[in-house]
């Protein structure tokens, strides 16, 4: 029996005309996005405010995670006019601070850095003023293609360690909980001046002290900034909801995360990775 949405989990109100303004820009300019890929529950929100995580490397991903909606397959061969064209939707949105993220490509030697460094000059080079947030995958543990990642300085390095240990080998079957925290540990020890960010989703069966063990180890990988939002089953085929937190067990998750050290935790039910970024990234 499918689990009823507690009365706090809710699509805040949106401005409509702005919404398809944005979507309409999105699909003319062939602009791929996490937040429809991905059916974020934000993205009217987040549409009608003008901004959006885009989305590089195509919209199919080589790993199959049991939570996540963005399709799964044999991936796109690499688009080469993709890069400027996220930066000409940048630009027509009028934004201070882009988020760019990726499907996983363990197709590629590189994981799809050489990409992301393309998007980055390319969003510099029309859009100087803009700051740069980019949410990577693992690479595979490819520490030569995250310095060239790390080497374009972007205000922020997010890499999504997603869910607890305990889960990774049912739910994150070609991931691996060591080899993220490994990533995160990486970016701040070659370049220490870069803000490091990690997400976490809760509700598929963890336990409140695999949460707080997570945030401790990433915290001790040197991550700055933390999210963590509850899990909402995108589909009947994807995995289900096991357990619902309240908002005030949100704000307890936050409150942890502050005492030890991160300088921003946004924590609740409807937090999503890049859910405000550029408010919090200072």
């Amino acid at each position: 029996m499918e689990k009823k949405l507690p009365d706090w989990i809710k699509v805040k109100s949106f401005d409509r005309k702005k919404y398809s303004e944005t979507l309409d820009l999105i699909d003319k300019n062939k602009i791929n996005t996490v937040c429809i890929e991905a059916n974020c529950p934000n993205r009217y929100e987040c549409f009608s405010k003008k901004t959006a995580t885009f989305m590089i490397l195509g919209k199919t991903c080589t790993r199959n995670c049991a939570y996540c909606n963005v399709k799964h397959g044999k991936p796109e061969a690499i688009d080469e006019k993709e890069p400027k064209r996220t930066a000409e939707a940048v630009k027509k949105l009028k934004l201070k601070y882009a988020v760019i993220t990726c499907v996983t490509r363990d197709d590629l030697k590189d994981g799809g850095a050489s990409q992301f460094v393309k998007t980055v000059n390319e969003i510099r080079e029309i859009n100087p003023k803009c700051k740069i947030e980019l949410l990577i995958s693992d690479l595979d543990g490819n520490l030569n293609a995250l310095k060239k990642i790390i080497d374009l300085k972007p205000e922020v390095i997010n890499h999504n360690i997603e869910i607890v240990k305990e889960l990774f080998k049912d739910m994150r079957p070609n991931g691996k909980y060591e080899r993220s925290i490994e990533l995160l540990r990486q970016i701040k020890k070659i370049n220490p001046k870069i803000k490091t960010k990690s997400g976490l989703i809760v509700g598929l069966g963890e336990k409140k002290e695999q949460i707080i063990e997570t945030i401790n180890d990433l915290r001790e990988a040197g991550c700055d900034i933390l999210t963590i939002g509850q899990y909402l089953q995108p589909s009947e085929k994807h995995a289900k909801i096991k357990n619902f937190y309240t908002p005030k067990e949100f704000n307890e998750f936050a409150n942890i995360g502050k005492s030890i050290g991160f300088l921003h935790v946004e924590s609740g039910p409807m937090v999503r990775s890049s859910y405000h970024a550029g408010e919090y990234s200072e």
